[in-house]
């Protein structure tokens, strides 16, 4: 039988005579990547791949390597790997200060169909180490959408990885703990290599807030927008001067102060309390923030000079910050709590919030001295998530009241830190 003459159309081999439609055949075209073939007059003919190939890897320093493919920036980078429980707030999650040194790991298995805005940066950069996901969204879907996730990415010299097993990745992690890791796209180097970096790395110990602390003081004045503030019924219009301690802050943390009244300058980890005190606040709030507390004595010192002098308010770092200032001890947890929908009980009311958490360390509750009340519990694993001290007019909350991405169960923290500094001017 004779060989079938074979032509190229559009990407595609179609046999002599036949038509891309003949007949009732509708035969699809599609755009793909980089390859070739050889017609039948012998040249070259460039036509491209309908996916992508496998140009990346994750090697955890257990020993596992895990191909991947990449979006966003290229490179190699080490740091700690966490998983987050989050369905939606990617954005808000790359922005977050409190990533410093992590690869996020996101269980929601697709990823990127919202896009990115400008509207939900928690920062004006991204401090996390890199991305990871099962599924990158093909397109995107929503009406404030100003870029794809890839190009953000890029844009902002961050590594993505995407199309590797995430689920068995997070049952490793919840087994044998945090991992430390490589993320790398340099397919000169062997495995042995990468595996050799991540065990020779360790987030244990390590300063991570002097890096994403503001360098200079400076007032914050922007509330949250009138679109999406949910609370305005508990405020009663008076101003108070607040100093905001960052270690990693927030925005929407001083967008929702800045909403409750509060005059906010913020400040950098390392201002003397002397300097904070000639400012005269009504409250000091000590901010969420990176890594392990034990390895900012300077911060801890700082809280410890301002104690008993004015009303404090401490937030995930600032709570693990409070507690050794009090005496207490911190302790790092086997894998966090990363995600918005870990279950804590308000241990004086009795009620249960849905809390959004991103923290590595917790404070040990037995280590408190007399006097300091364990105000709030993680049903999940019963670990400390509020601290009281009414002596000293102190207040804190393992996780994130702004709920930035939600949920806002916790809102009502902001108002109460309003109260405490309202009966310590009335007592005063």
């Amino acid at each position: 039988m004779a060989a079938t003459t074979m032509t190229t159309t559009l990407g595609f081999v179609l046999p002599t005579g036949l038509s891309p439609r003949r007949g009732g055949l509708r035969v699809s075209i599609v755009r793909c990547s980089a390859s070739s073939l050889t017609t039948s007059t012998g040249s070259t003919a460039s036509v491209e791949k309908p996916w992508s190939s496998y140009d990346a890897r994750l090697v955890l320093e257990d020993g596992s390597v895990w191909p991947a493919k990449s979006f966003g920036a290229p490179g190699t980078r080490v740091a700690e790997l966490v998983f987050n429980t989050s369905l939606t707030g990617y954005q808000e999650i790359l922005t977050d200060p409190s990533y410093a040194g992590q690869f996020v790991l996101m269980t929601n298995p697709q990823i990127g169909n919202t896009g990115v805005n400008l509207d939900d940066e928690e920062s004006k950069q991204c401090f996390l180490a890199g991305l990871v996901i099962r599924s990158l969204s093909i397109s995107t879907s929503n009406w404030r959408c100003t870029k794809t996730l890839a190009d953000y990415l890029t844009e902002r010299n961050l590594m993505g990885i995407y199309d590797l097993d995430t689920r068995a990745i997070t049952r490793r992690l919840r087994e044998e703990g945090s991992l430390n890791g490589v993320l790398s796209t340099e397919q000169t180097k062997t495995d042995e290599e990468l595996l050799h970096m991540s065990r020779s790395w360790d987030i244990v110990g390590i300063d991570l807030i002097s890096d994403v602390s503001c360098k200079s003081p400076y007032e914050w004045v922007d509330k949250t927008d009138p679109e999406w503030d949910f609370n305005t019924n508990t405020r009663d219009g008076k101003p108070y001067r607040v100093i905001a301690y960052d270690f990693g802050i927030k925005h929407n943390i001083l967008r929702r102060l800045s909403s409750y009244g509060c005059q906010t300058t913020v400040v950098p980890s390392t201002f003397p309390a002397s300097e904070a005190l000639k400012m005269n606040p009504d409250g000091i709030l000590f901010s969420n923030g990176p890594g392990d507390p034990s390895a900012v004595p300077y911060a801890v010192e700082t809280v410890k000079e301002l104690l008993g002098k004015v009303p404090v308010y401490g937030i995930c770092m600032g709570h693990q910050l409070l507690g050794q200032a009090l005496g207490g001890k911190t302790y790092k947890m086997k894998f966090g709590h990363h995600g918005g929908n870990h279950p804590v009980r308000n241990n004086r009311t009795g009620q249960v919030e849905i809390s959004a958490q991103n923290h590595n360390y917790a404070v040990d509750p037995a280590s408190l001295p007399g006097g300091v009340e364990v105000t709030h519990v993680n049903l999940n694993d019963g670990s400390c998530a509020g601290l009281s001290f009414p002596a000293m007019n102190v207040m804190s909350l393992q996780y994130h009241p702004e709920a930035s991405p939600g949920p806002h169960d916790s809102d009502n923290a902001f108002r109460e830190f309003i109260e405490l500094m309202k009966r310590s001017k009335q007592s005063s």
